[in-house]
């Protein structure tokens, strides 16, 4: 998503939000933000942890440590969405061994154009605009 298509995303949640539109609106925003979030995750994601965010990515068989069934992060969670865990984990501030740095090793990839998410309580968590989408994409397909 361009950062045109960001910024009239955002603006349009925000309208929608203001002026009462109909959900209908904003259920579009919210799914170009889910296919941008699917879209990271098919190329930086689910070599290892599988199309379907099983844990299962043809890489898999060769890991030391076995990747996380993404999909299930809010089932291991008491049912709610670990945010703050999952966006450290895609950041490095929370490294896992089996990535071998900040995760993943994209470098910049995730880095730059800031934006927050909402954590279940309420609290602002800033991070970029492709983990934003990509968190947006694991609160979607959860089991």
């Amino acid at each position: 998503m361009g950062d045109g298509t960001m910024v009239r995303t955002v603006f349009s949640a925000a309208l929608c939000s203001i002026l009462a539109i109909p959900v209908a609106a904003q259920q579009i925003e919210t799914a170009d933000v889910v296919d941008a979030g699917r879209r990271v995750y098919m190329q930086r994601c689910a070599t290892c942890h599988g199309l379907e965010a099983e844990g299962n990515g043809p890489m898999a068989p060769v890991l030391l440590v076995q990747p996380t069934a993404l999909s299930r992060l809010e089932a291991g969670n008491g049912g709610v969405f670990p945010i703050a865990r999952a966006v450290a984990r895609i950041d490095g501030r929370d490294p896992l061994v089996s990535h071998g740095s900040a995760m993943p090793v994209y470098g910049g990839f995730f880095e730059g154009n800031d934006t927050a998410l909402k954590t279940p309580s309420g609290q602002p968590l800033l991070t970029s605009r492709p983990i934003a989408d990509l968190i947006t994409y694991l609160i979607s397909i959860q089991r």
